[in-house]
């Protein structure tokens, strides 16, 4: 009974997504069986879109610079989980991981509250800085999976030998985290790439992919819809399963040596 269950699930979980792939490839505007045959034509009409291009060169460049900024930030923050100990770093990390559980529309609303009172307008750039509030606490909770395993032997060895704090970060702990970083930045860009909730109320007039595709179901589902949704979920799907082979293999690893 479990193994049905379990595969009614998958099967209910995943046939959408098969279906949207399948007619992203109809030679027919039908989006009913039978199929009548494969094409291309679709992806070709939003490739020669230019509003499909301006908005998925936003979503690249939103991702990107989300990516880094909770890099930089959600590094920093994970190193210090690292170093506390006993309840300060339990607060500390319940903290750094509950706005996971706040919804996407409390998150919005109260950054558009935000940016009227502090007269800042609506663009790529508060787009940002949505996202990196939206994806740091999953950069801090993959980073955690690596430094909680780390030597701080190391960094003490390293001092000892005369080294000091910013030698002893780039030279000894920055080549053994390097990878798990790699690999939680990526799904940062993934997370942001595909954010909708939030995006709509931060964007302005600016649109990115999903706002895209989403305004284009407003008005018919077609399948040049069917196309942008494919590329975007298998950009989407490829980011995450690189940076979640990157954090196991690290992960792996590290027990490893650790044993």
């Amino acid at each position: 009974m479990l193994r049905a269950y379990i595969w009614i699930y998958v099967a209910f979980l995943y046939a959408p997504m098969a279906i949207i792939t399948l007619f992203s490839f109809h030679s027919s505007p039908s989006l009913t069986f039978p199929f009548e045959g494969f094409s291309l034509r679709w992806y070709e009409k939003i490739f020669s879109d230019a509003n499909f291009m301006h908005s998925l060169w936003n979503s690249v460049i939103v991702g990107a610079a989300a990516a880094a900024v909770t890099t930089v930030l959600g590094s920093l923050a994970a190193l210090g989980l690292a170093r506390m100990k006993g309840k300060t770093k339990a607060v500390f990390g319940l903290l750094a991981f509950a706005p996971v559980g706040l919804p996407g529309l409390f998150l919005g609303i109260s950054l558009v509250i935000l940016y009227a009172q502090i007269g800042l307008p609506r663009s790529l750039f508060t787009i940002v800085i949505a996202h990196v509030l939206f994806t740091i606490p999953f950069f801090i909770e993959t980073m955690r999976s690596r430094v909680e395993y780390f030597d701080l032997g190391l960094e003490e060895a390293a001092r000892d030998l005369g080294a000091g704090p910013l030698r002893t970060f780039w030279l000894v702990t920055l080549p053994i985290i390097a990878p798990t970083i790699a690999g939680a930045a990526i799904l940062a860009f993934a997370l942001s790439f595909d954010e909708f909730i939030i995006t709509v109320f931060v964007s302005g007039n600016e649109t990115t992919l999903p706002l895209l595709i989403w305004s284009m179901m407003r008005r018919a589902v077609s399948p040049d819809i069917n196309a942008a949704s494919v590329l975007s979920l298998s950009l989407s799907i490829g980011l995450i399963l690189i940076g979640g082979l990157i954090v196991w293999y690290q992960r792996r690893k590290a027990i490893g040596s650790r044993a």
